[in-house]
């Protein structure tokens, strides 16, 4: 399988293309929609922070809870069911006269479901297509999301200054239900991939040893805090230009797409292995000039050019699965995205209350010096660890601790709200190995498609 269109000659892979497709342009609209309507009602830039990145809060609790059950229910049924109930949530969050109260519950509802999406999609998909073809798949996925970020936040900025932010909630709900019934009515029925019930005790045994590594432990802080930080900045573009949020997320998905494409699909592996730190330096930089308070054309240029620096997921993503042994490669994917997210809600959180005291443009200053400040001293941790010694086989610790089937990972978490950023390499296949490779780099959202 070496192209688009064999892609899209597999029976399944096109509606579960369509499916996603339609929840990336849902979760930009609605959560577009919502940051706009909460920062109206409360004038606050906290709220709407939060609002918007609500949902990755929820993360950290299906990390550590629900990640094992990805793999464990029918993937057809949760796949439908995952969009149903966003269509569900969205729709009553657009109900006149809903207590905030309300709102932020439905958001961590929300929330706790999107934790297993990305983990059914990603394993679906790994069944769909043959093992060759997956990264291609991949590819085709994070093409796809960029384009639609871009065209749902431009349309977002639209419809919210046509119509209103609950027309809009309603607009999303109903791309949802769309989402829904093409991944009901297009996918086949198939069998969970694992036996047995989802266990609480599995995930937490997994996590544990998946984080006992320090190599990979540097990789995953490297996935999430940096990246994280800057998604704090993003939190705020409603409350820094509430008439031009829509064109400073429309130029931020398209830095984003310039940057996956870039380094999937133009960069040789050798060079794109070296670009991992200088892609996160990139990704912060431009957000020290919000200090000045730049008018909209330029604060969207620096968010365009920031967003290249996203490519940084792709370079870290490769590293961990190079550290990772082939039976937990899903779950440490599922681990990865549900890190990323929590720290990119946490981010949102602590930006918005840094806006609160002073103003968005010095907050997200503040942001961006904090990631520039933890991706140079973990590169620093990365090169004095270089030279030691080999990672242990974990992968035969593992299964000593559980039957093979018992400790198959989950794929990677999706983003429902705001869109996330975990990527495949999409050029090249990864050679999995068990033990650390030489002192070169190899792969690590912003947003995940949900």
């Amino acid at each position: 399988m070496r192209s688009y269109t064999d892609l899209f000659g597999t029976r399944e892979f096109t509606p579960l293309f369509l499916s996603a497709s339609l929840q990336t342009a849902a979760s930009t609209l609605g959560g577009l929609a919502l940051g706009t309507l909460v920062y109206r009602a409360t004038d606050s830039p906290l709220l709407s922070a939060i609002s918007m990145f609500g949902p990755q809060l929820a993360q950290v609790v299906g990390a550590t809870t629900l990640l094992s059950a990805a793999d464990r229910l029918p993937p057809r049924a949760t796949t439908a069911g995952i969009a149903a109930g966003f269509a569900v949530g969205t729709a009553a969050m657009a109900t006149p006269g809903l207590p905030l109260g309300a709102i932020f519950a439905l958001i961590f509802l929300l929330g706790l479901i999107q934790s297993l999406g990305g983990g059914v999609r990603w394993g679906l998909l790994n069944e769909i297509l043959s093992k060759e073809g997956y990264l291609l798949g991949r590819s085709a996925f994070n093409v796809i999301n960029g384009l639609m970020q871009i065209t749902g936040y431009a349309a977002g900025g639209v419809l919210l200054a046509v119509l209103s932010p609950r027309t809009t909630l309603l607009t999303a709900s109903a791309l949802y239900l769309a989402a829904a019934a093409t991944a009901r009515f297009g996918l086949t029925r198939r069998a969970p991939r694992s036996s047995g019930r989802p266990s609480v005790a599995q995930t937490w045994r997994t996590n544990a040893l998946l984080w006992s590594s320090p190599e990979r432990r540097t990789t995953y802080l490297l996935l999430w805090i940096p990246n994280g930080l800057v998604v704090g900045c993003e939190s705020l573009y409603v409350s820094y230009a509430p008439d031009h949020a829509g064109v400073l997320f429309a130029c931020a998905a398209f830095g984003m797409f310039v940057g996956d494409v870039t380094a999937g699909r133009l960069l040789p592996p050798a060079l794109r292995r070296r670009l991992g730190i200088p892609f996160l330096l990139l990704l912060a930089t431009p957000y020290l000039l919000f200090a000045l308070h730049p008018e909209a054309p330029v604060a969207a240029a620096c968010a365009a050019l920031a967003s290249v620096g996203f490519a940084a997921s792709l370079v870290q993503q490769e590293r961990l699965m190079t550290l990772t042994p082939p039976d937990l490669s899903g779950h440490a994917l599922g681990l990865h995205s549900a890190g990323m997210l929590t720290m990119q809600g946490v981010s949102a959180t602590l930006a918005g209350g840094i806006a609160q005291l002073t103003s968005p443009g010095p907050a997200m200053t503040v942001m961006a010096a904090a990631s520039l400040s933890v991706t140079l001293t973990l590169a620093a941790t990365r090169r004095r660890r270089a030279p030691s010694t080999p990672q242990p086989d974990v992968s035969s610790r593992a299964r000593r601790r559980k039957p093979a089937q018992e400790s198959r990972g989950d794929g990677e978490g999706g983003a429902g709200g705001v869109l996330p950023r975990p990527r495949e390499p999409p050029g090249g296949r990864v050679t999995v190995a068990c033990t650390r490779p030489p002192s070169g780099t190899c792969r690590g959202g912003r947003r995940p498609s949900s």
